[in-house]
């Protein structure tokens, strides 16, 4: 089989790329960039070279560009950077941000889904979800602290957030060869969201996910790291008045199995003591996507 043959559908060249099987093809709608072919039943099959090119163009977005000017890079066939003469990319996300947590904060929720909508029409899932839906995240959540917002705001910010997340969850399939996830909030901890994101990127790495979302009662997480024997355990911890327990649990489970790496993360992490962090550096995930898969790498070639 040669280049120019349709290997791959539409729902491997999203996972593959990382871009959402509608935005592609409103892509090839809006920009003419790729002609997938059709097999007999009328559905798009993808080449190598128009993955090659899928990727090119992804690798722009994540650097800042948006779709229109990567595809305007690519048709001239130039990889320099051009100079910016308009609204820059770190500009356009901000006000991505800016919009969305004033609708959420509005509670209107037909602007939040056009705003997520077109965001996931001009980046990838992964910049989407990190830089703008993670930022708006962290953004409420510090609002809701300091008692700027009510929780009837922060409710519904996160009912929107959870349910665009979670579509997004469901859709991507698992490398059996991976080892197992389990991803939990930590004590006392009810603030899902930033567990979620954390939880679909390791799912677009292929790993199964158990999700177990919001703390669970003390002894239980026992009960299913022997039943499902994971590799991973990840927690997530919000309120800084959570964080002791939380390590306690760290502590305990890495006695209970030692074979078991367990990874923190969550926005009362970045408040830790230098001593914190030196004592507890093994288990911190990061923030960013590099240290997410810094630390994802590291413990999976130990």
């Amino acid at each position: 089989m040669n280049n120019e043959e349709g290997k791959y559908n539409i729902k491997a060249v999203s996972t593959m790329v990382g871009i959402q099987p509608g935005t592609m093809r409103a892509w090839e709608r809006r920009y003419k960039i790729i002609e997938p072919v059709r097999n007999d039943s009328g559905h798009r099959l993808y080449t190598d070279e128009h993955v090659k090119k899928l990727k090119w163009l992804v690798q722009k977005i994540n650097s800042g560009f948006t779709i229109s000017q990567a595809v305007t890079l690519l048709e001239k066939q130039d990889v320099k950077q051009p100079k910016e003469t308009f609204e820059g990319p770190v500009d356009r996300i901000q006000n991505f941000q800016d919009e969305l947590v004033a609708a959420l904060l509005n509670f209107e929720e037909n602007k939040a889904h056009d705003l997520i909508n077109q965001a996931f029409s001009l980046y990838t899932i992964d910049k989407v979800l990190i830089d703008i839906l993670g930022t708006v995240l962290i953004r409420i959540g510090e609002q809701w602290e300091t008692g700027q917002i009510t929780t009837a705001h922060e409710h519904f910010a996160t009912s929107i957030l959870r349910s665009r997340i979670g579509i997004l969850m469901h859709s991507f399939p698992h490398n059996e060869l991976l080892p197992k996830v389990v991803a939990v909030c930590a004590p006392g901890e009810w603030h899902e969201l930033g567990l979620l994101i954390f939880t679909l990127y390791v799912r677009r790495k292929g790993f199964e996910v158990i999700y177990l979302g919001a703390s669970i009662k003390k002894g239980d997480i026992e009960v299913v790291l022997d039943t499902v024997e994971p590799k991973f355990l990840f927690l997530s911890c919000t309120l800084q008045e959570n964080l002791k327990a939380a390590f306690e649990l760290i502590s305990r489970l890495s006695a209970y199995r030692p074979d078991l790496y367990v990874g923190i993360g969550g926005h009362a992490v970045d408040f830790l003591s230098q001593d914190d962090q030196l004592t507890y550096r093994d288990h911190l995930v990061g923030r960013s996507k590099e240290e997410w898969d810094n630390w994802l790498s590291t413990k999976i070639h130990m």
